[in-house]
């Protein structure tokens, strides 16, 4: 059997004195078994708490006078979707030409829009929708505001008893309005938008945002089917809604998967159903206490803590309790008693499980600096899961395994099903050895070529990458995005000195940076109060035209360009296309808006918008989480150096955990993949679990230092002991982030595909790369010597 124990390893008992003072420490835990279980029944009472009764430790607080009670002002401040209710007040209806703002759209796709019947019919789709008690208000093409010299009211589109070729006529005026065209008609008149707001009285789930509207549309229509009509409701809150029921859907049923290929992994590994029953008690337990404590903080709602944190976290546990297991059961096959065995596991693999969940903690504590809240949520939640599944793995499996149930977990041990593998291993090892030199530089250079390659990604950021692929709101934001030109609206607003500058001089300022929104591709239907000069019947430019702005309706006119105020807005659409694609067009505008200011004082610009902030913010957002992910790495590997007394050490392990990082980074650069949040956070945990393997090893090799002998041979009986346990890990890894494959969500497969990736990667440089780097750099100055300068066999040796 390949995991055979060292030449000199003592037995606990007479051992104690050799375990370094943590050692002795964690070895102590089982002389208090009441204690420990006194514990695990505690924090499994207050976690349990948490899921029934989170608000139970504020209220205890203020029935005992610790704190004030809450002021009830804003009772409906903080609320979700479900629970947005005004308090049977007057509806409130936004300003009646205000243009974008609205909670929902409905996207009614219908080619015979400007006929009879499909007047008709759209008519009666609004009349259906308007009905609902969900809805507030629409808007559509009836409330567009008339654009002619008179203000007459003309409607966009004619009534059902009109000719056709007043259809035809009014479709020509709709498509050349500036206030229809792009807001909320498409260019080819086939496609038209309606602007809802809802009644949140009476909004009992978050399915009465789209499902009745929906329903009432799709009946409405049904009952002309001479007429095509398509629908899909998208907007603000539908996209927030399906990403919030898309992650209660997900999160049972990706922690099943997850944890069915993590038992059948187990069972196929351990070859024991006692053991995997064992260790799988760990992991269970520390997501069970993670979840519920988590609801004391309000951090439950967060997308990834519902599905990714579960199958992390007992990844995590798993792969430490796989390592405890395996050094128990090595113990027990040896002749020691379970409470030896789990005292002597506990000692040494324990110590080196505390350090995986410190280097783990930072790792993943390098998220709570991020700028993005989500992100910073998922931090913290990282941080309290590290927390409660390294007391439950500590805690659970030594207890267990310690009792009676302990005699039966050293069956089977020799048919671990990595035995072989290790016996085919352990000749590589000897070769990485013996090369050395050769391997460590290779290493050290492919780190350095991948870093370069890494670097060549670009950051990026799309809305849709969060939605379920073909989930209505998410086609719906496609459609928008070939129709109109987009769903988000930026704004681009002008503010002016009144008392310097000329009215003719801002609308000129507007009129030109108008034309240069038209110029670039990817901005669609800019909007401004020269769009609505021009388009007024007459001769002559804006200018000349101002005095017709009068004309106008009042809040359109106010909004668009408030002369009393000394400010204007320029709207525009942007397509979901990603903050990668629209950086070079948001930065010639910036540059532009820029000259204007200085060949124009006195007139200023502000771009704002839901692209523009991510345009803005996302590079930060990408360096604060790259550089919190170099700063949390050289802390992990500092912490390693003085936890293991040699900074060497440390940096030794750097190479062995960074490149394969680099090599899942450089995977993205040469398939196109860009850098999201989502790639930063799969990195910054990836790091924080890899290094696990690493310490394990490290661990082991100081432990076989102290024994003596041939500094490879160390190495390759560190191998032996813990190379078992690093290969099943990484397969329970594999097989967990696998699971995340079949989400529906790009940013979910995304995140499991580059996991998967990097613990292989991982694997391989701590099994081939690591050794190496431990023989050439940590290399003993005695043997350094005896191998470097050539052997002079002297006649005093003999005597």
């Amino acid at each position: 059997m390949p995991s055979e124990p060292s030449r000199s390893e003592p037995s606990t008992d007479e051992s104690k004195s050799s375990f370094s003072r943590a050692g002795r420490i964690f070895a102590s835990i089982l002389d208090y078994p009441l204690c420990c279980t006194g514990i695990i029944v505690a924090i499994s009472l207050l976690a349990l708490g948490g899921y029934f009764y989170p608000t139970w430790p504020s209220r205890f607080a203020v029935q005992a006078g610790w704190i004030d009670p809450p002021k009830n002002d804003a009772p409906n401040q903080g609320a979700s979707s479900t629970q947005q209710r005004s308090s049977g007040g007057p509806r409130m209806r936004r300003p009646r030409f205000a243009t974008g703002g609205s909670e929902a759209i409905l996207v009614v796709k219908c080619p015979k829009l400007f006929t009879p019947e499909g007047a008709a019919s759209f008519r009666r789709v609004l009349a259906r929708v308007e009905e609902l008690d969900v809805v507030a208000s629409v808007r559509s093409l009836d409330q567009a505001p008339p654009l002619n010299i008179f203000g007459l009211s003309e409607p966009v589109l004619p009534r059902a008893r009109a000719t056709p070729q007043r259809f035809e006529v009014a479709k020509k005026k709709a498509v050349q309005n500036p206030l229809v065209v792009g807001q909320l008609l498409s260019s080819d008149a086939a496609t038209a938008l309606v602007e809802i707001s809802y009644d949140w009285i009476y909004v009992v789930n978050d399915s009465d945002c789209t499902a009745p509207i929906l329903a009432a549309a799709q009946q409405a229509a049904a009952e002309d089917p001479s007429v095509f009509m398509a629908f899909h409701v998208t907007g603000e809150r539908p996209l927030n809604l399906m990403r919030a029921q898309n992650n209660r859907e997900n999160e049972i049923r990706y922690q099943l998967i997850g944890y069915g290929m993590i038992t059948v992994m187990a069972i196929l590994l351990f070859r024991g159903l006692s053991v995997v029953l064992v260790v799988g008690l760990a992991p269970i337990l520390g997501v069970f206490w993670t979840l519920g404590m988590l609801r004391y903080f309000g951090l439950q709602d967060n997308p990834f803590a519902l599905v990714i944190l579960p199958i992390l976290l007992s990844l995590v546990a798993f792969a430490d309790g796989v390592h405890m297991m395996l050094h128990i059961r090595h113990r027990l096959g040896e002749g020691d008693s379970p409470k030896i065995a789990s005292k002597h596991t506990l000692a040494i693999v324990g110590v080196a499980c505390f350090l995986t969940s410190i280097t783990t903690a930072i790792d993943m504590g390098a998220l709570t600096f991020a700028y993005h809240k989500v992100v910073r949520e998922f931090g913290w939640s990282c941080i309290l899961g590290v927390l409660f599944t390294w007391s439950a793995v500590t805690l659970v499996i030594p207890l267990v395994s310690s009792g009676p149930w302990g005699k039966r977990l050293a069956k089977g041990a020799h048919r671990d099903f990595l035995d072989h593998s290790l016996d085919r291993l352990t000749p590589i090892i000897r070769w990485v050895t013996r090369h050395d030199r050769s391997v460590s530089f290779f290493a050290i250079g492919l780190t350095i070529v991948l870093a370069m390659f890494a670097l060549t990604l670009r950051p990026d950021d799309r809305r849709s990458a969060g939605l379920p692929s073909g989930s209505d709101p998410q086609l719906g934001l496609a459609h928008l995005d070939e129709a109109l030109g987009g769903l988000d609206q930026c704004i681009l607003r002008v503010t002016w000195d009144k008392e310097e500058v000329p009215t003719n001089d801002v609308l000129r300022c507007i009129e030109e940076v108008e034309d240069q929104l038209r110029t670039d591709p990817l901005i669609g239907h800019p909007l401004s109060i020269v769009t609505l000069l021009k388009a007024l019947p007459g001769d002559g430019s804006a200018i000349d035209k101002q005095s017709m702005a009068e004309l106008l309706p009042p809040p359109l006119r106010g909004r668009l360009f408030d002369t009393d105020d000394g400010q204007a807005m320029i709207s525009f659409r942007c397509r979901d296309l990603g903050t990668a694609a629209y950086k070079p067009s948001f930065e010639r505008i910036e540059a532009f808006l820029k000259q204007s200011e200085s060949l124009h004082p006195g007139v200023q610009y502000e771009m704002m918008g839901e692209a523009i902030w991510r345009w803005r913010h996302l590079y930060k957002i990408i360096t604060d989480l790259a550089s919190s992910l170099g700063g949390a790495a050289i802390v992990s590997f500092f912490v390693l150096g003085l936890a293991y007394r040699s900074l060497r050490l440390g940096v030794i392990a750097i190479i062995p955990n960074i490149l394969p990082l680099l090599a899942s980074a450089t995977f993205m650069a040469m398939t196109g993949m860009p850098l999201e949040v989502t790639s930063v956070c799969c990195f910054t945990i990836c790091l924080g679990i890899a290094v696990d393997d690493t310490i394990h090893f490290l661990s082991r090799y100081q432990e076989e230092i102290k024994h003596g002998g041939d500094h490879r041979e160390a190495i390759e009986r560190s191998f032996q002991a813990v190379g078992n346990g690093m290969i099943m890990t990484t397969i329970v890894l594999v097989a967990g982030f696998s699971s995340v494959l079949f989400s529906e969500i790009r940013d979910f497969r995304s995140f499991g595909m580059l996991g998967v990736i990097t613990f292989i990667i991982a694997l391989t440089c701590d099994l081939l790369l690591l050794p190496a780097l431990l023989s050439y750099f940590d290399r003993p100055k005695e043997q350094s010597t005896k191998e470097t300068l050539p052997t002079v066999e002297e006649p005093v040796a003999s005597a």
